[in-house]
């Protein structure tokens, strides 16, 4: 039978027991290390550069590195390695930053023992696992980001903004809304102020996260 060998890490030694307890149930997985941060992992890591590690599952608010770091150290230095979070944040930026740098599932800490051994199972065939307490947060922050943005602008603007994204000229966006060119330009300018962007390219990403244009 395959094993597998697995790193957690959890600065909540009640919650890191539960951990502990529910993979020695299973024949499956082989316990190589548990640790209190960040660090203890990298270190572990380091030293043992030729033991192979199958995943890592880690919290993220932990004394001195937190798990979107030592998420972005694995990814880097061990990309074989496969990493899972396990937390209560639902926070977009977090979420985003892990996903950036190619995490492998997302779980929240209410998931049962059930979905966090169909997880890490998922996870170690090759697939992403996000629970869908995680996808739902995450959706509805982002949603209601674009909403809040979507809201700053007016009609007009927004109509400028699709246009521009569309990659009509100046002239011929104020053609189409019969305005003057020095209008758009004040309008354009002002997009870029508001949107916090440098260019023409950062307003058609802007425009895509609004879903004005596809």
């Amino acid at each position: 039978m395959m094993t597998y060998n697995i790193i957690l890490v959890d600065d909540h030694k009640m919650f890191l027991d539960g951990l502990l307890n529910i993979f020695n149930k299973e024949d499956v997985y082989n316990i190589l290390l548990t640790a209190n941060s960040g660090k203890n992992v990298i270190k572990y890591i380091k030293t043992n550069p030729d033991q192979h590690i199958d995943i890592v599952i880690s919290d993220i608010s932990m004394p001195d590195i937190d798990g979107i770091t030592l998420n972005d150290y694995i990814k880097k230095e061990r990309s074989d390695i496969k990493t899972l979070i396990v937390s209560m944040h639902t926070d977009t930026g977090m979420i985003d930053a892990l996903i950036k740098n190619n995490v492998d599932g997302y779980l929240s800490k209410n998931a049962t023992q059930s979905e966090l051994l169909q997880a890490v199972q998922t996870i170690l065939s090759g697939e992403k696992y996000f629970s869908q307490s995680v996808r739902e947060a995450y959706m509805e922050n982002v949603f209601n980001k674009r909403k809040e943005t979507s809201v700053m602008l007016t009609a007009r603007e927004k109509d400028v903004l699709k246009l521009i994204a569309e990659e009509y000229t100046t002239q011929e966006i104020a053609d189409k809304l019969f305005l003057s060119k020095h209008t758009i330009e004040s309008y354009r300018k002002n997009l870029i102020s508001k949107l916090n962007v440098k260019n023409l390219a950062g307003l058609t990403k802007y425009a895509i996260k609004l879903g004005l244009v596809e």
